[in-house]
């Protein structure tokens, strides 16, 4: 477990994607990570529950307390550094973060937007809205993305993306549904999995120059 690379989950609400990634690290689809720690700025947000019927450690950094974002985010980074996270995994955080924070973890900090970037994301657009806009367009295919994170909403470069068909049918319920069983929940482990094995090799290969 000490050799494997260390996850941290924040979130702000449900916990569904956490939830999925728990399970995917249960069924050994995340093998090269370990998620030690789930943080969330919501005091009531059940991914703290489910971190702890998980046995994950959990950290609260609450907005009544720390009102401003340097306060916030200084207080995360301490956070993280004490529990020496390598790879932050964003899932349904409700908050934009710096780029001063960002560059802090290169390559280290990633996201699952419901839709195929560059469709239907950007500032404002997050949970039922993006499907809302997705059924009014029209689009007959929509999806996932799992991308890095910078100061841009959606911004950072694309990691992996899976398509969902549309239903004429659907509800914006339907098909976030469908979207989360579909795409979210299959790709955000498959990527925590790729980073963390990329992250496990390269603190190997600096090992060996020891």
């Amino acid at each position: 477990m000490l050799n494997k690379t260390q996850i941290a989950v924040v979130a702000s609400g449900n916990g569904t994607n956490l939830q999925a990634l728990i399970d995917a690290q249960k069924s050994g689809v995340i093998k090269s990570g370990v998620i030690s720690l789930v943080v969330s700025n919501n005091p009531r947000a059940y991914a703290l529950t489910r971190a702890h019927d998980a046995g994950i450690k959990t950290a609260v950094i609450s907005g009544d307390r720390f009102k401003s974002r340097e306060a916030f985010e200084g207080e995360l980074c301490r956070i993280l550094s004490m529990h020496g996270i390598e790879l932050i995994v964003l899932a349904g955080f409700m908050r934009i973060l710096s780029a001063e924070f960002t560059s802090k973890y290169p390559r280290s900090i990633i996201n699952v937007h419901p839709s195929l970037i560059p469709s239907f994301c950007g500032k404002g657009f997050y949970g039922l809205r993006v499907h809302e806009e997705a059924l009014k367009y029209g689009v007959k295919v929509t999806g996932a993305t799992v991308h890095y994170v910078n100061e841009i909403p959606d911004g950072g470069e694309i990691i992996l993306q899976k398509s969902v068909c549309v239903k004429s049918t659907d509800t914006p319920e339907t098909l976030q549904r469908r979207v989360m069983e579909q795409a979210e929940w299959k790709l955000l482990p498959k990527a925590c999995e790729m980073i963390s094995k990329e992250k496990k090799k390269k603190r190997g290969k600096n090992h060996e120059c020891l």
